[in-house]
């Protein structure tokens, strides 16, 4: 029998409320910075359950398109709710923890590493790269240029040509852990502190309190809300 006869799949309640809400933004023609209204108020207008509508706003927050503040509404981040099909977000869901533990592995090593090998010169290019976040972020950005440029130096400062090429293998992968990261609630501004201690240890040349400090910032790291969503969760 062809496969193009198969059974149609049902699309999710919840993805017909986001369906609704990027028409409702383009039709009210909100703009950055704008409210969407309260979820009661959301649910209520749409006929559909509290849940179905907070399921939307999470796969909103995860792909970087709103941003919701405890207790003071959704905010949009940009000018449209232009969609990412919800099987492109459930593959980065799937294959993040993988990207996050090659992470682990590889920079702390690499960390490790850095505090026993640098130069002044990689002293110098981590300095730069902090300097470039912490602007990034006072001028109201994620800092994400600049997170990676602190990565890639370290990696430099790691003197080790077969580990700079795996994390080059992975650099794809890494770029979309490291705006999943930065995109969380306050994680700008708290990588950038964890990124002076790791400079202060390779500064000191402990080499195994760098490699601590990294573990414990790609552990930080691996806390993104994507990880919390799950598609199958929502009531219809």
């Amino acid at each position: 029998m062809s496969d193009a006869l198969r059974p149609m799949a049902r699309q999710r309640l919840y993805e017909q409320v986001l369906d609704r809400l990027r028409s409702y933004v383009a039709e009210a023609d909100l703009a950055a910075g704008d409210r969407l209204p309260p979820e009661r108020e959301l649910a209520q207008r749409l006929g559909v359950s509290r849940a179905s509508v907070k399921q939307a706003i999470v796969v909103l927050e995860v792909q970087g398109l709103v941003e919701v503040r405890h207790g003071g509404g959704t905010y949009l981040t940009g000018n449209s709710l232009e969609p990412e099909p919800v099987e492109r977000l459930v593959e980065r869901r799937r294959r993040l923890p993988d990207v996050l533990e090659a992470r682990e592995a590889l920079e702390t090593k690499l960390a490790e590493l850095a505090a026993e090998r640098r130069t002044e010169e990689d002293l110098a290019a981590l300095r730069d790269a902090l300097r470039h976040m912490a602007d990034e972020i006072e001028a109201g950005g994620l800092g994400v240029e600049g997170d990676r440029l602190f990565h890639a130096a370290v990696t430099a400062a790691a003197h080790s040509a077969l580990l700079a090429e795996f994390m080059r293998s992975i650099s794809e992968q890494i770029a979309e852990s490291r705006t999943e990261s930065l995109r969380q609630p306050g994680r700008p501004g708290r990588s950038l502190a964890q990124h002076r201690a790791i400079l202060d240890a390779i500064t000191a040349r402990r080499g195994k309190a760098a490699a601590t400090a990294m573990r414990r910032h790609v552990r930080t790291v691996a806390k993104v809300r994507l990880l919390d969503w799950n598609p199958e969760d929502e009531s219809r």
